[in-house]
Order: C-alpha cells, then structure tokens, then sequence
C-alpha cells in the first residue's frame, strides 16, 4: 500500500508542481490566497454536506461488510444526513453568497457567483465523501489510487484550461467542479462493487444508524469544519493586518505541506483506522503503532528532509521572487513530522469512538494553533504562524499520547476487575 501511495503521491507532486507554478504566473500571490481560501471552503463543505459521517462509514462498513441488513440501516442512515447536510449547506451558500464572497476573499471584485455554484453543486460534495468513505472500508486501496490519480488529472486539465479562458474566476470555478468529476471517476471503476454493498433501490428515509453516525458527526464538526474555518479566518487575518501577497506566501507553505502529507492522509483511512477498529489490548495496539512508525517515519523524515534542503530550488521553480517563504520551511516541516506521529496515535479515538478525548484534543490543537497565530504573528510577522504551527503539534501530541496511554490502562483495569463499570 506504502509503495503504490508512493507512485500515486510522485505523479500528484510533480503535476501540482507545474500547475502551480502557473497559477502563479497567471493570478500571482493574491490570486493564491482566494484559491485556497475556496479549497478550504469547499474542504469545509466535505463535512458539512454529508455532516461528518466518512469515518464513521469507513469503521462500520469495515466491521459489517458481511452483513447486508446492517449495511443497509448504515447506508439510509448515511443518505438522510447527506440530503440535511446538502440542503442546510446550499440554502445558506446561496442566499448568503455575497456576505460569505465578501468574507472569503477581501475583495472588491464580488464572486458571489463562485458562492452560488458551490451551492448548487454541495450535493455532489456529499456524495463524494460518502462513495470515497466505501471505498476506503472495504480497504480497497488499489481501487482508491487509480479513482485519485484518474479524478486528479482530470481536475487539474479542467482548472488549467478554465484558467486559461477566464483567468481567476475560472480557476475558482474548476475547483468547485473537482468533486463531481470524483464522482463521476469512482461511479465508472468502482460501480459494480458499490452496488454490491450500497443498494441504492433499497435505502430507506430513516436513521436506525442514528445515534452511532451522530458521534462522528461531531467529530467530524471539530476536526474538519472548525479546523478549515480557522484557516479562512487566518488568512483573512494576515490579508487583513499585512497583505493578500503575505496571505497568498503562507497559503503556498501549506500548499506545499499538503501534498507531501497527502502520502499519510489514504493510509490512514485505509489501513490505520480499519486495523485499529480490531485492536483491543494494549499489547497490540503497541506493536501496531510501532510497525507504523518503522514504515512511515524514516520515509517522512528522509522526504522532509529533501524539501529543506531543496527549498530553494522548490520555491525558485513554483513561486519565483517570494524568498521570504524560505524561512517558514524548517517550523512547517518540523510541526509536519510531529502531527504525522500523532495522527497515528490519535486514529485510536476514531477507530473506538472516543468522542469526549477526540474533541479535547482537536479543540485544544485549534485553540492553541488560532491563539499562536494571532498572537506570534505580531511578534515574527510570517514566521509566527508556522511557529504556531510548531508549537502546537508537540503540546497536541503530549496530550494525545498520555490519553491513548490512559485509555489502556483503564482497560487493563477493567479487564483484571469485572466488577468496575465505567
């Protein structure tokens, strides 16, 4: 799995690359700071759309697959919160649409318009997170990398040719497109499988699944709606206190930072939380997370290690002339490595459904990375938010390990007395 991620990852670099690089020929800095504040949107929308239940799809699906009539109940639980979801988000994108233009992008050039084609297309938003949510319960990875790689390449000749007709505006609109096309690439690889275990004739308008959807709900509202919320605002913060050029520079950092992290972001769903849903004792759990260790951090920390030491190379070929991203590589790198060992850690309390543990830690992450931000960034300027970003991780990956360490014990306690009831 480790080895095909590896190809998929490469062709997506070396792509993105070039089609960065172009962007920012074409729409400059400030241009780049509007595209990622509409990726973030349309991130945020991932969970809003479907309210949140892709983790909860991927660890009931891996743990049912045998069972239809249960898969069912999951999968008509599932397509009543897509239709909640999909309308609550497009009735408030449209009609808001130009506060919503407004806040976004910090500009006098209104793109409501942008706003309003999000909310027609939400629904396929939805659908989307829900079909990739199979997808990676039935671990089917080979399946998965050929659906990213295929919707990825369509996407981005979409957004280059748009581009070139219309600029920014039609940069902005090919984004919004990018999910439908998913939809489309995995309804022709991954049909016949998804019938299978997805029979649409046969989903009901109710929510026998309701309760145990509901928790990932919330998990899903922390973790992925609050947290791009708090990109948006962060970058209209610096937009705001500094420039849209300062804005575009640390949206290109994160950019960057997120096509490597892409490399984790499909073993986790894939592997890492379906393995976990099977583990029960301390001992194994251990031994897990070492095996994972041993993969995944010599590769991160040798590929991170390129990027630093290339960053010049990197910048001067994607982003020519803002040498001042060069010194927010070494705390952006060093926080990467850190948040990676922790999302292997804190996979537990998706996998067991420690909603009260999960939502601490990811509100504390988010408190500490907005409060770091705003406070360093008077101090460091730029740099102040990658130190933020720094700074966070190793306090989150405390937190997070003493409470997975906790929650063992507490089991190992139960188990040694059958009489305490927690």
């Amino acid at each position: 799995m480790t080895s095909l991620n590896a190809v998929v990852v490469s062709i997506r670099l070396l792509v993105s690359a070039v089609v960065q690089r172009l962007l920012f020929d074409l729409v400059g800095a400030e241009g780049l700071f509007k595209i990622g504040q509409l990726r973030s949107l349309t991130q945020l929308l991932t969970s809003l759309t479907s309210l949140g239940v892709f983790n909860g799809v991927v660890k009931y699906l891996s743990e049912y697959k045998e069972d239809k009539p249960k898969l069912q109940e999951l999968f008509s639980t599932a397509f009543v919160f897509m239709i909640i979801g999909t309308l609550l988000s497009s009735v408030l994108l449209f009609f808001f649409a130009s506060p919503i233009s407004n806040y976004l992008f910090t500009d006098s050039i209104d793109y409501s318009f942008v706003i309003k084609f999000v909310a027609v297309l939400a629904p396929t938003i939805a659908i989307q997170r829900v079909f990739i949510g199979v997808v990676n319960g039935l671990s089917e990875y080979k399946k998965f990398a050929k659906i990213e790689l295929i919707s990825y390449l369509f996407s981005i000749v979409l957004l280059v040719v748009c581009l070139y007709q219309y600029n920014l505006s039609g940069a902005l609109l090919a984004i919004v497109l990018a999910p439908a096309i998913q939809v489309l690439v995995v309804l022709v690889i991954f049909y016949k499988l998804l019938n299978e275990y997805v029979q649409f004739s046969k989903l009901k308008f109710k929510t026998p699944f309701l309760k145990n959807l509901l928790a990932f709900t919330l998990m899903s509202f922390v973790a992925t709606i609050l947290l791009h919320f708090v990109e948006i605002d962060i970058r209209s913060m610096l937009a705001e206190k500094m420039s849209e050029k300062d804005a575009g520079v640390w949206t290109n950092i994160t950019f960057i930072s997120r096509n490597y992290m892409v490399f984790s972001g499909s073993l986790f769903s894939l592997y890492v939380l379906p393995k976990f849903a099977g583990i029960y004792t301390g001992k194994a759990f251990k031994k897990e997370v070492l095996s994972i260790y041993k993969t995944l951090l010599p590769i991160f920390g040798l590929g991170m290690m390129l990027v630093f030491f290339g960053k010049s190379i990197i910048v001067h070929l994607l982003y020519p002339g803002l040498d001042e991203m060069l010194p927010l590589f070494k705390w952006q790198l060093l926080g990467d490595f850190i948040r990676l060992a922790s999302l292997v850690l804190a996979h537990q309390f998706l996998a067991k459904k420690m909603v009260r543990n999960f939502i601490f830690s990811e509100l504390l992450s988010l408190g500490l990375f907005y409060g770091f931000a705003n406070y360093l960034v008077a101090q460091y300027g730029l740099e102040g938010i990658v130190i933020g970003h720094f700074l966070r991780y190793i306090i989150y990956f405390i937190v997070v390990f003493f409470l997975v360490w906790r929650y063992f014990k507490n089991q190992k306690t139960q188990d040694l007395d059958p009489a305490i009831v927690v």
